[in-house]
């Protein structure tokens, strides 16, 4: 969504990652090291970790059919993302806003997490039992993770499913359908929908005792700095992970793009598990290619070697 700006110590340490050097008499280059799609290895790698870390974007929800409004065709009628989720499309025209993310907001009511989602909080569970533990960060809005079951989940990007007003600040979960009576029935993608243009004071409305401010949704926008406590919950568990996942995710929206890479100069193994490769892939030692949904469950599947009590 936006830069944060993160410690200069982070930041010099990525210039190192995935690199090595090789030498000659007359110069020296450095060449990205190729990374391994040798599942057998990974397993071994992921069989001794204690303290794993997943990535998880957008890539991950695709295939439970969330629409990603990102690219060709991804518009809102004939908005993309980047026109509505902004502090000043939400000043300038706040029904125009709503109406989209009702939208959204009921369009996920319908969907239903997929195998790597069922994956992922399976593996959590089952390595809580072994002492070992499994921390999902994900820049994804949608709650599928925390509906298959995960439960040490950091929302970098927020919910849609909480609110925050405008007013107090007092933020919380919000599964009305729909979220005020006044959006019953808007949102429509269509392009050729009119603007429902809701007053405000129809709008989602504070309920916390004497505000009545109007609510927003509690998602970080364009433009917006994301949540300094998440960024420091995030940065403790990177420090402390020994294997790292990298699951459908682009590695170009900041800050998550940075994660895995800092990860990866330290010396961790990190994997990268996505349909294509993308500009972190030749940093990270495992990169595998195909759907998440597919991928992910044998690698995160009992390895042989657990101990189950």
């Amino acid at each position: 969504m936006c830069l944060f700006q993160f410690t200069a110590r982070r930041l010099v340490s990525q210039a190192h990652c995935g690199l090595k050097v090789s030498s000659s008499k007359k110069q020296f280059c450095l060449e990205m090291a190729r990374p391994s799609s040798n599942m057998a290895d990974f397993r071994e790698v992921f069989a001794r970790a204690k303290h794993i870390v997943i990535i998880t974007g957008a890539g991950v929800s695709a295939e439970s059919g969330v629409p990603t409004f990102r690219g060709a065709g991804g518009f809102w009628r004939k908005w993309q993302a980047q026109e509505l989720a902004t502090p000043g499309a939400f000043a300038r025209n706040p029904s125009r806003v709503w109406e989209f993310y009702h939208y959204r907001r009921e369009v996920m009511l319908s969907k239903h997490p997929n195998p790597a989602h069922i994956a992922i909080a399976e593996c959590e569970k089952r390595l809580s039992k072994q002492g070992r533990s499994v921390v999902v960060i994900t820049q994804n809005i949608d709650e599928l993770h925390r509906k298959a079951g995960t439960k040490h989940l950091l929302e970098i990007h927020g919910s849609l499913f909480k609110t925050r007003c405008t007013s107090c600040g007092n933020v919380a979960a919000n599964y009305k359908s729909p979220i005020c009576p006044a959006l019953a029935g808007k949102g429509a993608p269509d392009p050729d929908t009119e603007d429902a243009a809701i007053p405000v004071e129809d709008l989602p409305q504070c309920e916390e005792d004497g505000c009545n401010g109007l609510l927003r949704p509690h998602v970080v926008w364009f433009g917006e700095a994301l949540d300094p406590s998440v960024l420091t919950a995030v940065e403790k568990e990177l420090d402390i992970c020994d294997l790292c996942l990298v699951v459908g995710t682009s590695s170009v929206v900041y800050p998550a793009a940075m994660f895995a890479p800092q990860v990866s100069a330290r010396g961790v193994p990190v994997a990268e598990f996505n349909m294509e490769p993308t500009p972190a892939t030749n940093r990270f030692r495992f990169h595998f290619p195909g759907p998440c949904g597919t991928t992910l469950p044998p690698a995160l599947a009992r390895h042989e070697t657990e101990i189950i009590s």
